[in-house]
């Protein structure tokens, strides 16, 4: 039976690990917290607190893995937290697994653009804030490794959106002299392509951007949010900044403005079931949000 390690066995990571589950491969989660791993108890796989960034930790783990999926997140961690998970992390776990197919979840922020141009793997990526340095700088380490990267945009699903959450909560605003681009995908469009991903020789030492089919101006976002769930239109008004495409504020992120291109990962067979925001929200966030209001 094919094992894959999923290190980062959290929102993102246990939806990979149901579709592993599903295909019939054995799967093991690490997290961070003994209390995270207690919590997964339940699952139908075993989920172990390890710490990614500590050598000796990691080496005193089984080593009998196909796939290793570095899907571990910093939640909004500064960089010095980046370093720890990503090239730590990275770093230990590729060293350790060196004959596994290695998968590394990276952003679509380390692209700088700033003009609404499409970008595609292809495209400079010269982000200028900390983290995304560190980002690119895991991505290179990987790539030498003949890794997989996966660039995720901005991930929303089942009881997480940025972009509602602003909405929700009156810090959204409308600023019709400076719109820009957001790219999003939907939590179980992310997991069935790092699968498919992890099925697909070809993959090794590429890199992938998985994000939806069609990238959303902020302001369309707002007024549609607004129209769907029968509520004012955010304010007119110039934003205080905020990187909606991960969880960290501009400062950390920086703000960029660009539409991302998925037709990599589509030519190798990936296709969506959440192709944009709208359908993401309409058939997947939206029912369950009405269901606890009512």
């Amino acid at each position: 039976m094919r094992r894959v390690l999923i290190a980062g066995c959290g929102y993102l990571g246990q939806a990979v690990a149901d579709l592993f589950v599903a295909d019939g491969w054995e799967v093991e989660g690490w997290t961070q917290s003994a209390q995270s791993a207690e919590q997964l108890s339940a699952k139908p796989y075993p989920v172990r607190a390890v710490d990614i960034s500590n050598q000796e930790e990691v080496r005193r783990q089984e080593k009998d893995f196909d796939a290793v999926i570095h899907c571990a997140s910093t939640h909004g961690g500064d960089a010095d937290s980046y370093e720890r998970v990503y090239i730590e992390g990275a770093h230990d776990l590729l060293n350790e697994f060196a004959n596994a197919h290695f998968l590394f979840v990276s952003s679509t922020s380390v692209y700088a653009q700033i003009a609404g141009e499409w970008v595609t793997e292809a495209s400079e990526t010269e982000p200028t804030h900390a983290t995304g340095k560190i980002l690119r700088k895991t991505e290179a380490l990987v790539l030498s490794k003949r890794g997989t990267v996966a660039r995720l945009a901005g991930i929303y699903g089942p009881g997480r959106s940025a972009l509602l959450r602003r909405f929700l909560n009156g810090e959204a605003t409308i600023d019709p002299e400076s719109d820009r681009f957001v790219n999003q995908i939907h939590r179980d469009d992310a997991a069935s392509a790092i699968r498919l991903l992890i099925g697909k020789s070809e993959s090794a030492a590429q890199v992938y951007n998985v994000v939806d089919n069609e990238p959303i101006l902020l302001n369309d976002c707002y007024r549609w949010l607004a129209a769907k769930l029968n509520r004012p239109i955010p304010p007119t008004a110039r934003p205080v900044l905020s990187e909606v495409e991960g969880s960290a504020s501009s400062r950390k992120r920086g703000a960029s403005n660009k539409r991302v291109s998925n037709a990599k990962v589509r030519a190798i067979g990936w296709t969506s079931c959440y192709p944009n925001f709208a359908s993401g929200m309409e058939q997947s966030v939206l029912p369950s949000f009405d269901r606890e209001m009512a």
